[in-house]
């Protein structure tokens, strides 16, 4: 199926989502009619490299297409500026020009390292989300946020740019650890909770065939969140107002990551934020009753993490909320949920703050 990003702000942006089985061997002839270029630079990382990128480049060699791989080391300590500066010289060496295409094949650091190359090499060329995992699937590859961590937090340097196309291949998740599914099933939790009472019930009582892989869960799995976030960032391309909803989590989940130096996986970060910060919507008065008992027993069945990891003390989270992107004036602001399926707006945003008395009184379990 192909989900459509139609962007309000510059309808000249926008992209389709091609989801399906089997399809990143379609992806040099998807490449050619939705991002046309002289030479494709595939980037990746040494993990996915090896189980993947390989056999796309022979693809797009057998479609007549000039493409070159480019790996990283994998994982979380390699979205940095360092990378970054290392992919954009390795182009240059070899000699890409602005007429190249940029391909992120990988998890959700493949695609906001190679995003923020391509959004920034010689001003900016075309790129394609390939996403391998299915946190980048339903979430990150989708929306063109890019950016590096950073000494003072995550993702604090970056750009906007959105893909020319996202290919996601159901087909890749056979391979994927069960840490990594629940780290994705985190960010679909999140997509129920923001904006559909009945997909989180879907999630709810689904739980058995969508921990062991059932084809049928899955696609709809991925389907349903695909189509709630391309919604969201559609309308608003920049996040200057209901996009923030998207944030539900972060605020908490973004500061533990900094916190333990990305010891945590990021999906089990957010289900972590989630759960402190549906609790702090409930202290203020925003959510209902119940909610976040609700939101914390799914995310307890898909065995995700509840509580801070060993190390992140009140204090360091809250010195790192300083530096969130949400945070004005100094006062750290959070997107919360009034109940399953609806978020909060005091109709002039869709983020609150919250007294740090308050919050630190939830992140101690008070």
């Amino acid at each position: 199926m192909t989900v459509r990003v139609a962007t309000a702000e510059q309808p000249t942006t926008s992209y389709d989502i091609v989801i399906g089985r089997g399809v990143l061997a379609d992806l040099p002839d998807l490449a050619q009619a939705a991002c046309p270029a002289a030479r494709y630079a595939v980037i990746t990382d040494s993990h996915v490299a090896t189980l993947y990128g390989e056999k796309l480049v022979a693809r797009c060699h057998d479609a007549r297409l000039h493409a070159e791989l480019f790996a990283f080391p994998a994982g979380e300590a390699s979205k940095t500026r360092e990378t970054w500066a290392s992919l954009s010289d390795r182009l240059l060496q070899r000699q890409f020009g602005r007429d190249c295409g940029v391909i992120a094949l990988g998890g959700g650091v493949v695609g906001d390292v190679a995003g923020f190359v391509a959004a920034t090499y010689l001003r900016g060329v075309p790129c394609i989300q390939a996403p391998t995992t299915l946190l980048a699937m339903i979430d990150s590859s989708i929306g063109g946020k890019t950016g590096v961590d950073v000494a003072g937090g995550k993702n604090l340097v970056g750009a906007f740019h959105q893909p020319r196309l996202v290919v996601a291949d159901l087909d890749l998740l056979g391979t994927l650890p069960a840490s990594q599914l629940a780290a994705g099933i985190a960010e679909a939790v999140k997509h129920g909770t923001i904006a559909d009472a009945d997909y989180f019930a879907f999630l709810e009582l689904e739980h058995d065939a969508v921990t062991t892989k059932q084809p049928d869960a899955l696609e709809r799995l991925v389907r349903r969140s695909v189509e709630i976030k391309a919604g969201v960032v559609a309308a608003d391309e920049r996040e200057t107002g209901r996009r923030a909803i998207l944030n539900f989590g972060h605020t908490v989940a973004h500061a533990v990551e900094a916190t333990v130096k990305f010891a945590v996986l990021h999906g089990e970060a957010v289900a972590i934020g989630m759960a402190y910060e549906a609790r702090l919507a409930e202290r203020l008065g925003i959510a209902t009753a119940g909610t976040a008992d609700r939101i914390r027993r799914l995310l307890e069945r898909y065995g995700l993490p509840l509580d801070l990891p060993e190390g992140a003390t009140a204090d360091e989270l809250l010195a790192t909320m300083q530096l969130d992107k949400k945070a004005r004036a100094g006062t750290v602001r959070f997107a919360l949920p009034e109940t399953v399926g609806r978020m909060h707006s005091d109709g002039s945003g869709w983020t609150v703050a919250a007294p740090e008395r308050l919050v630190r009184e939830v992140l101690a379990g008070r």
